[in-house]
């Protein structure tokens, strides 16, 4: 068993990597670290845990135990870290974007590794420091990366994507609250989102020539899960696409290709992340879906952890959508 510590575990991100730790047969939840919670008990941010767990939340953080995840906001786990000197032995998954760019990838010494298990996989399981994806990121790369690989992506790439409220994170705000969510839509951050720049690092990495990434993200109306749609200009045949596709993923226990048209549904609650391709005329269209949560974020952190250890890849992550 290995003892884990969780920072900042009173968000969303924290709740699910709570509720997936606990069932975690190789794991022992060490802390859950919270300074504005610290004393009151994990149920009290997360009621879906009531009776499951008796956990506190703590404003102690333990610098010896075997693995960290920090579940802070943008900017925080940089200064965190600089402030709480773990052990050496201490491995890190961090899930926000401080680390996630090549030029930010080192601190004092610590070099983190962009956890997308679908390319990374190797290094991930020799790393120490992990940069998980982002969710728009996970679900984008995803979608494009066969792609690049194959220098098929010469063109402008057109890609809109939809993701539910809870990508906002648990505090309120103008654009998250029931009131205006419900029954709306928006786009926000057009061509400039800050997923951007780890998408490209990724697509590029393959040294092949990448088209222009015209990104609209939107907020649906709905709280979890993400889909987006990307099309680019695609002269070979359907056919050709998907063993393209099915070749590039064929070891990746959490991504799918699917012969069907596929729904948000189908991977709200799992880590799983399902694809689809369609032609029309000269262009190609790949769906991608993912639970923003989850493959997003949580889940593809503990799946981080798992080859960082040396667990089957799946393990604690056996979880189930439901048709409804």
């Amino acid at each position: 068993m290995i003892k884990v510590g969780i920072i900042g575990g009173s968000g969303y991100t924290g709740g699910e990597l709570i509720r997936i730790l606990l069932h975690h047969p190789e794991v022992t939840i060490d802390f859950v670290f919270s300074t504005t919670r610290a004393g009151k008990k994990i149920t009290n941010a997360h009621p879906d845990l009531l009776g499951v767990t008796d956990i506190a939340f703590t404003g102690d953080v333990n610098l010896n135990v075997d693995v960290v995840f920090l579940c802070l906001g943008h900017g925080n786990s940089t200064s965190f870290l600089k402030e709480h000197n773990f052990s050496a032995t201490t491995k890190i998954v961090d899930l926000s974007n401080d680390f996630r760019l090549n030029v930010d990838a080192v601190l004092n010494g610590k070099e983190f590794i962009y956890g997308l298990p679908e390319t990374n996989k190797k290094q991930i399981k020799e790393a120490n420091y992990i940069a998980n994806p982002g969710c728009f990121a996970t679900a984008i790369q995803l979608a494009l990366l066969p792609l690049a690989k194959h220098n098929l992506l010469q063109n402008d790439v057109h890609i809109n994507a939809v993701t539910g409220s809870t990508g906002a994170g648990v505090s309120p705000s103008a654009t998250s609250h029931f009131s205006w969510r419900n029954n709306n839509v928006s786009w926000y951050k057009p061509f400039t989102h800050q997923h951007l720049g780890e998408i490209g690092e990724s697509l590029s990495s393959y040294k092949n020539d990448v088209g222009e990434l015209n990104f609209l993200p939107n907020r649906g109306n709905f709280t979890r899960g993400i889909l987006a749609t990307a099309y680019t200009k695609f002269d070979k045949s359907i056919e050709e696409a998907v063993a393209l596709y099915n070749d590039f993923y064929k070891d990746a226990l959490f991504t799918q290709i699917s012969e069907q048209e596929i729904n948000l549904k189908q991977v709200v609650n799992t880590n799983q992340c399902h694809i689809h391709l369609h032609k029309h005329n000269n262009k190609l269209l790949i769906t991608s879906a993912i639970d923003n949560l989850l493959k997003g974020a949580s889940g593809q952190a503990v799946q981080n952890m798992n080859l960082m250890f040396g667990f089957d890849e799946g393990t604690g992550l056996n979880l189930k959508a439901g048709v409804f």
